[in-house]
C-alpha cells in the first residue's frame, strides 16, 4: 500500500531533553508527522530495518519513557479537534493536542474534561499513556475518559478500537506507557462545562490525617500540600457549583500564580539550594506565606496552574484506606534526613478503574507525591520514600521517577499478563522498546 504522507524529517544532531532536564538522549532522526499514515510509514520503515521508534508529546514525563536512539516522532503537528458530538458530550482529537489547547477547544463548545491534573502542558496521548490523574474520589484518571483510540502497531498497521471494535484492546491500551504502539487519535467522553467553587485553607496536618476519609468523601475534589517540618498544611477543596464564575482579577491571578507560586518560590528554592542551612527558615516562610482564598471559576482554570519552577517528582498510588498511616510513615522518615527539602508533599485521591496497567487498577487510590528542585540531588530522598511506601502496596506513577523493575511491578498488577499479551501482538519485534520499558515491563 502506498500512502500520500506529509511529514517533516531531519537527521538529529541535537541532544533532546525532557521538561525537567533530567533525561537526555540523541535519536538518529527526528520526524514531525502530520497524519496517521505518515506515522505508519515511519514505524513500518523502522521495523523493517530493525530500528527503534518512540513518540513524544510535550516531554513532561520525568522518566525515560519516550527516549530513543532511533527515530523520535514528535506529534506537535497532530493537534486537531477532528469531531465534536455535543449531544453525547464526545470529542475526537489528534494525539498531539496539549491539555491546555484541548481545554480551550472544549470550552468553546460548552464541554469540559470531568477531571484534570494540576499541569496542562502535557499532550493528551502522553497524559493517558502514563495514567495521569487529578484528585477526586469519584473520578478516575484521564485514561478512563477514553472511549476510542487509534494507534499504529509495529508493522505500520493502523488500528481503531472502541467499545464495539476491539474492546479488549481499548481496555488495555488506554495506559500503554508508549510500549504498544503510537497513539495517533483518541475519542474522549467529556461532560457539560461546569464551574468549581474553590476553598483554600491552612489546617493542622494531624487534624487533616485524622479526618482524611471524611474530607475526601465529602468533596468533589480534595487535596493538600504539606511542607516538611511544618505543623500545618495547605488544603484545597473544589466542588461543583451552579453559581456563575467569580474568578480572581488579572492582578490577583498574576500575583498568586506567577509572583507567589513561581517567581518568589523559585527565588527561595535557588537560595535554599545554595545555602542548605537556611532551608528550615525558608520552609517556615513558605508555610506562613500561604493564604486562604475562595473563588468560583471555570473548571479547567481551577484544576491547572502555570508551573515555571522546574523540579523532579516521584509519586506513588496506594490503597485509599492506607493513606493516613502511610503519610505519617513518610513524615517520620523525612524527619531523619539531613538534606534540604524545599517542595511540599502533595496528597490526592482517585477512583478505581479496570485498566490493566493503570496505577489505580482495581482499587480506590490515594497518592503521595514528593518533589525536589531542579539541579538538586533527589535520590536519597526519593529512594527513602519509596522504601517507606512499599509495605503499603504502593505503585509508582508511570511518568514520574521511581526505582522499580518489572520483577517487582508484576506482583502489584493482577492483570499484568493481559497487558503483556497485547504487547506481544502489537510489537513482537520490540520496535517500541527502550531502556526504560525494558526495566519496568521486561523484554518480550
Amino acid at each position: 500500500m502506498v500512502f500520500n504522507v506529509e511529514m517533516r524529517s531531519r537527521t538529529s544532531k541535537r541532544v533532546q531533553t525532557n521538561w525537567a532536564g533530567n533525561q537526555r538522549w540523541k535519536p538518529t532522526a527526528v520526524v514531525r508527522p502530520a497524519t496517521t499514515p505518515s506515522v505508519a510509514v515511519q514505524v513500518a520503515k523502522a521495523t523493517d530495518a530493525g530500528q527503534r521508534v518512540k513518540a513524544i508529546g510535550a516531554g513532561h514525563s520525568f522518566t525515560a519513557a519516550a527516549t530513543t536512539t532511533g527515530t523520535l516522532l514528535v506529534l506537535d503537528r497532530m493537534t486537531a479537534v477532528e469531531s465534536v458530538d455535543r449531544e453525547k458530550y464526545q470529542v475526537t482529537v489528534q494525539a498531539g493536542i496539549t491539555l491546555s489547547a484541548l481545554n480551550e477547544a472544549l470550552a468553546e463548545v460548552g464541554l469540559a474534561m470531568p477531571n484534570l491534573g494540576d499541569i496542562a502542558y502535557q499532550t493528551i496521548s502522553g497524559a493517558i499513556a502514563t495514567a495521569t490523574h487529578g484528585t477526586g474520589l469519584g473520578l478516575g484518571n484521564l485514561a478512563t475518559t477514553v472511549i476510542g483510540m487509534e494507534l499504529v502497531s509495529s508493522t505500520g498497521e493502523m488500528i481503531w478500537c472502541d467499545t464495539e471494535n476491539n474492546p479488549e484492546l481499548l481496555r488495555v491500551a488506554r495506559v500503554g506507557i508508549g510500549s504498544l504502539g503510537v497513539v495517533t487519535k483518541v475519542k474522549l467522553q467529556c461532560v457539560p462545562a461546569f464551574n468549581l467553587e474553590v476553598a483554600e485553607t491552612v489546617e493542622v496536618l494531624d487534624d487533616l490525617l485524622d479526618g482524611f476519609f471524611e474530607h475526601a468523601e465529602s468533596n468533589d475534589h480534595f487535596e493538600f500540600f504539606w511542607m516538611p517540618g511544618a505543623r500545618r498544611a495547605h488544603v484545597k477543596r473544589n466542588n461543583r457549583t451552579e453559581l456563575p464564575a467569580q474568578p480572581p482579577s488579572k492582578f490577583e491571578y498574576f500575583r498568586d500564580k506567577y509572583v507567589a507560586e513561581n517567581l518568589a518560590f523559585g527565588t527561595v528554592c535557588r537560595v535554599g539550594r545554595r545555602y542548605p542551612a537556611a532551608v528550615p527558615k525558608i520552609a517556615k516562610i513558605i508555610t506562613s506565606g500561604v493564604s486562604e482564598r475562595a473563588l468560583i471559576d471555570r473548571s479547567d482554570r481551577v484544576f491547572a496552574s502555570p508551573r515555571l519552577v522546574k523540579f523532579y517528582e516521584m509519586e506513588y498510588g496506594l490503597p485509599y484506606e492506607h493513606l493516613p498511616d502511610a503519610f505519617r510513615a513518610v513524615r517520620d522518615f523525612i524527619s531523619t534526613l539531613d538534606i534540604p527539602i524545599l517542595f511540599p508533599i502533595e496528597c490526592r485521591v482517585s477512583a478505581a478503574d479496570d485498566i490493566p496497567l493503570s496505577t489505580a487498577q482495581g482499587r480506590r487510590s490515594a497518592w503521595i507525591a514528593v518533589h525536589m528542585y531542579q539541579g538538586t540531588d533527589y535520590e536519597e530522598y526519593f529512594r527513602g520514600v519509596e522504601r517507606t511506601l512499599k509495605p503499603f502496596l504502593a505503585r509508582p506513577h508511570w511518568g514520574k521517577l521511581h526505582f522499580q523493575n518489572h520483577h517487582q511491578l508484576e506482583k502489584l498488577y493482577p492483570e499484568w499478563s493481559a497487558f503483556q499479551d497485547v504487547r506481544q501482538k502489537l510489537d513482537p519485534t520490540g520496535t517500541f522498546r527502550n531502556d526504560y520499558t525494558d526495566r519496568v515491563l521486561g523484554r518480550l
